[in-house]
């Protein structure tokens, strides 16, 4: 593996921007951030920022495909079609996400994931799979399947946990076994969190005290003191949106295609959280990089029917189903639209997911050591080249 020197450019840090800086990596790792020096390392292959930036590879927790493949098609040419879409955008990292199915299905997407691991010379590094569906609660399936929504039983999550792929673990925190379900994904030190549901503040208090910690995209699909009013008349009671406003040690995930959420809730969510609780997500669907049609949410055998226009998923009965962009829309998106700095929206969609799923010792941010998962982006935001482990990834 060749010796890289990345120059002329700016460096994103988590913190600050350091100008005019470089960027060198040995075996894949990075051996030094700094000030471009007056006589650079010799032997090195040279890649030129050309005046723009020097990032870290981008991280997605909570992603369903891309280019037509989605990751419950359980194939290992399905995910890899997923995982080179995503490298395109500037995702280095990624945990193939499940939705409603069956436990066949799951098992087949699990199969696929483990073998692509082991041979993933393309695309997006997998760093293990988000068990998102099937635990949803009855009334927020969305654009999932409902078929293939369920309560947690352990004779099966634990087939899952025991596959040893499982890094993120969701599960609605009403539903009957949800506690057993935190504890198990706790025990296996997961990022446990609640999605999918209409859980009240009592119900959340629970499942944080049996290890939950996360939310799944916020605003989306989740509970509200309307809801909570619905269930439970009076008085009116707390929901999932306040616990993880009040509660600091909880973190979120926001949708940032400009579909979702309306600016001023960007703005919200990032001003209550903060860039060190807020994670930036594309919940992209098969339809990324396609042109606008008809395409299956889930397995492409028996999946629910959306509709893409070409900028968001459309659900038959109206409601959103997804997005259909990549995580450097995401980034560029939420620039344009919070009072967040560069630094903190690129740590939104690096090393804040790292941090959350255990893995910021090796990959989320430039520091020496780690893994050399780079992203050379020109003063818009748009990815030119993306290397993984100090391999490039052709976008």
């Amino acid at each position: 593996m060749s010796s890289i020197l990345f120059t002329n450019g700016t460096v994103v840090l988590p913190d600050r921007l350091l100008t005019n800086a470089e960027l060198e990596c040995e075996k894949g790792k990075i051996s030094f951030v700094g000030k471009s020096r007056k006589r650079s390392p010799k032997d090195k292959t040279i890649v030129d920022a050309e005046g723009g930036y020097i990032a870290p590879g981008f991280i997605d927790i909570h992603v369903h495909g891309g280019n037509g493949a989605d990751f419950m098609d359980g194939t290992v040419e399905a995910v890899r079609i997923a995982c080179r879409a995503h490298a395109k955008h500037g995702t280095t990292t990624i945990f193939p996400t499940t939705t409603t199915g069956t436990q066949k299905q799951i098992m087949a997407l699990l199969g696929a994931c483990a073998a692509s691991q082991k041979r993933m010379d393309t695309g997006a590094r997998i760093a293990g799979v988000h068990l998102y569906g099937p635990y949803f609660a009855e009334d927020k399936v969305g654009c999932h399947p409902i078929e293939g929504r369920r309560s947690p039983e352990g004779n099966e999550f634990n087939l899952y946990f025991e596959t040893g792929l499982i890094k993120v673990a969701t599960c609605a925190a009403e539903l009957p076994g949800a506690e057993a379900f935190y504890r198990a994904a706790k025990k296996r030190r997961c990022l446990v969190t609640c999605g999918h549901s209409n859980s009240s503040w009592t119900e959340m208090q629970q499942a944080f005290d049996a290890g939950m910690r996360h939310v799944d995209h916020f605003w989306c699909a989740m509970s509200s003191v309307p809801s909570m009013r619905q269930r439970f008349n009076v008085p009116m009671q707390g929901s999932m949106a306040e616990f993880v406003l009040m509660n600091p040690d909880m973190s979120t995930e926001i949708i940032a295609d400009g579909f979702h959420l309306a600016p001023e809730l960007l703005e919200f969510a990032y001003r209550m959280k903060g860039a060190n609780r807020l994670l930036l997500v594309t919940d992209s669907n098969r339809a990324l990089d396609l042109p606008p049609g008809r395409y299956r949410f889930g397995s492409e055998d028996d999946g629910s029917w959306f509709e893409s226009d070409g900028k968001v998923g459309w659900a038959p009965n109206g409601s959103l189903a997804s997005s259909i962009m990549g995580m450097d829309h995401m980034v560029r998106h939420m620039m344009e639209n919070s009072s967040a700095t560069l630094p903190e929206v690129i740590r939104m969609a690096s090393l804040t997911p790292a941090e959350r799923t255990g893995i910021s010792k090796q990959t989320g941010s430039l520091d020496l050591g780690k893994q050399a998962d780079v992203l050379i982006l020109n003063s818009r935001l748009d990815v030119k080249r993306v290397f993984v482990g100090g391999k490039e990834r052709l976008p």
